[in-house]
């Protein structure tokens, strides 16, 4: 069981688009994006999420603007009001399917940094046995986080499930040949899950054990 990190375990949307709006500041640049266009980045890599955003920038620019923002979530998440919430019924469900057996593990387009930081801010760190972030493979759509999640389980593409919140986590399932579950409450609307080939898509957190027993895994 593959889990995104923004998105999908973790509402992280507001932090996102104020670091963004911070780096653009920080670089003097007047033309922060808005908020619905650094949703639709969420998930890919940091460097090329803001080359989306920005490309007209150089790609000099695109790595200092990454800069500037790494800087600002590093100062948002210092302060004692920092707020990045699960989603509800995560922590109940992640519980369950362990419980039951399964091996949970995270594919985000974060560094391995911060997705650290994300799971001791929610008391998770050991829940999950294999971490692939953006700095040790290619990213989403890209299949390797994926292939590199099985190998190190010992999982087979039959047994293996993505869940995500964007159509990159979808495409990126079905490149590497695993069933894709895409979630509602994310950033990415049904209809581009849909057009991505998610097999199905969640509503509620709740309703994944269930959907796991009728696609038979």
């Amino acid at each position: 069981m593959i889990f995104d990190c923004d998105g999908t375990l973790v509402d992280s949307q507001h932090v996102i688009v104020a670091c963004m709006s911070q780096a653009w500041a920080t670089a003097g640049r007047d033309d922060p994006p808005a908020a619905g266009e650094v949703r639709r980045v969420v998930g890919l890599p940091l460097v090329d999420a803001i080359a989306q955003l920005s490309p007209d920038a150089s790609a000099e620019q695109h790595v200092r603007l990454a800069e500037g923002y790494k800087a600002a979530f590093r100062t948002a998440r210092a302060h004692p009001d920092f707020h990045e919430p699960l989603f509800p019924g995560a922590r109940e469900v992640l519980d369950s399917l362990e419980a039951a057996g399964a091996l949970l593990g995270i594919a985000t387009g974060k560094g391995r940094m911060g997705l650290d930081l994300t799971l001791q801010h929610h008391g998770l760190e050991g829940r999950f046995v294999t971490l692939q972030t953006s700095d040790l493979a290619p990213g989403k759509p890209n299949p390797e986080m994926v292939y590199r999640a099985m190998r190190e389980t010992g999982a087979e593409p039959e047994n293996t499930v993505m869940i995500g919140d964007t159509s990159f986590d979808i495409l990126m399932a079905r490149n590497a040949g695993v069933t894709a579950i895409g979630v509602s409450w994310g950033y990415h609307d049904q209809g581009e899950l849909e057009a991505a080939g998610a097999h199905t898509i969640l509503d509620h957190f709740d309703e994944l054990p269930t959907m796991l027993t009728r696609l038979g895994l």
